[in-house]
């Protein structure tokens, strides 16, 4: 698609000779940015390379893709391609709950020869955006455990004249450990907020069955900060883990194995399951509970153990990086509001289980479902230049540069269109857009 900027040759031997000739004095020995990404910015800047429209375009790119990310529901796998003549990013938000722990793994090929930037951010109540975990040097994968729910980027963007391939996997799972040994998510049978003794009150916590005196263990490491006894929850231990700013509740024990203060470590049992206090005409259940400074917060996705792997890539991904075109009419998704007709020319930009992401040639991103694209190989119809279509634009717009002029009558091959204009390639192989 001809609306990215692409680099020059000459540019590219500018570049390399400015990065390692660079000294390492300056404002970047007193700034240290806290992410590899940020380093690599500190770099062109200090190298002068914001001053040039390749800088700029990088710089500006990793900072306004992040107004345009594509929505995405976890799990989530997908594999795409950086092309080197091109400055691209991918960038996507999802919702997580306080609780869960985001696994991101992410392969990309070749290793030795490509940098790939993977940084994660949390938007705010207010819109701020935060940078809360990023991919380093040494490792490709994040393990973020998160402690407030709400929306989230991750934002992916190579270095400079840097081309290669990657594979992205997102999941979720339990930030903290079964509360139970060799527990399984089916013991789960009441959840946080249910309507208790009348709805007078709601259930601050989750239970979770099993035969009397299953052990309850700790969840991680940590210190238990209270045992007692009370008349909802019976005999009780508080545990607080190691490095948080919450305390668990484990009640309705039959036995308490640990003292005030105590020091554990993850898996050491705290007590025997029961169904001492409320509990005494109920089967054996731990209650299960977590408090914060504002008070409860649910339990489950802190320890529910169900982690669903992301789904596999099933569309071909031989077609990265090129165009094609809509065999029908269709929406773009997430958005869903515009059709696109049948002969819409897009680059596929990655692969998704059934679906392409694709930019438009407009800048605008979405998926597609791969059933509704066909390769351009072959023209939709040959036709013959009228006055008005002499000019051949770089893209889809009148004020865009005219790389070309055509003749009246000259044959040429319809490829593919996008509003008014159409996409041709020429008899002397020349491609391009014309009026339709």
């Amino acid at each position: 698609m001809p609306n990215t900027m692409k680099l020059h040759p000459f540019f590219v031997i500018i570049f390399i000779t400015i990065i390692f000739s660079s000294c390492k004095s300056g404002p970047f020995n007193f700034i240290k940015p806290s992410s590899p990404h940020q380093v690599y910015e500190r770099k062109l800047i200090d190298a002068g390379l914001d001053k040039t429209i390749m800088g700029t375009s990088w710089i500006s790119k990793a900072k306004q893709s992040l107004q345009s990310a594509i929505p995405i529901s976890l799990p989530y796998q997908e594999k795409g391609y950086f092309p080197a003549d091109r400055v691209e990013t991918a960038v996507f938000s999802f919702d997580l709950l306080r609780g869960q722990k985001l696994s991101i793994a992410l392969d990309i090929k070749p290793v030795e020869r490509f940098r790939l930037y993977a940084d994660l951010m949390s938007i705010g109540d207010n819109g701020d955006i935060k940078l809360v975990a990023y991919a380093d040097a040494t490792a490709q994968n994040i393990e973020f455990s998160v402690d407030n729910e709400g929306k989230y980027l991750l934002r992916l963007q190579p270095e400079l004249l840097s081309s290669g391939e990657y594979t992205v996997s997102l999941t979720t799972g339990p930030s903290l450990n079964f509360p139970v040994k060799a527990g399984r998510a089916s013991q789960i049978q009441s959840l946080f907020g249910v309507g208790r003794d009348g709805n007078t009150r709601r259930h601050e916590g989750i239970d979770i069955f099993a035969p009397f005196r299953t052990p309850v263990i700790a969840v991680s490491n940590g210190r238990v900060t209270r045992v007692n006894e009370n008349n909802l929850g019976g005999k009780v231990v508080w545990f607080r883990p190691e490095g948080k700013n919450y305390t668990l509740y484990y009640a309705h024990l039959d036995e308490q194995t640990v003292s005030d203060g105590q020091i554990v470590r993850y898996g050491d049992t705290l007590g025997r399951m029961g169904n001492t206090g409320n509990a005494k005409t109920t089967p054996p259940h731990l209650h299960f509970g977590i408090y914060a400074e504002a008070g409860a917060i649910d339990p489950y996705p802190f320890v529910n153990p169900t982690i669903k792997p992301a789904p596999e890539v099933a569309s071909s991904t031989t077609v990265l990086n090129t165009s094609m075109r809509t065999n029908s009419k269709t929406s773009i998704q997430p958005a869903g509001e515009e059709q696109l007709e049948s002969g819409t020319l897009v680059r596929v930009t990655a692969a998704s289980e059934n679906n392409y992401r694709i930019e438009l040639p407009d800048g605008r991103s979405g998926y597609l479902s791969s059933k509704r694209l066909s390769s351009i190989s072959s023209p939709l119809k040959n036709a013959k230049i009228k006055s008005h279509q002499l000019e051949v634009f770089d893209n889809p717009d009148s004020l865009a540069a005219v790389k070309s002029q055509l003749k009246i009558g000259e044959s040429v091959a319809i490829k593919g269109s996008f509003g008014d204009f159409q996409f041709i390639e020429g008899n002397n192989k020349t491609s391009g857009w014309i009026k339709k």
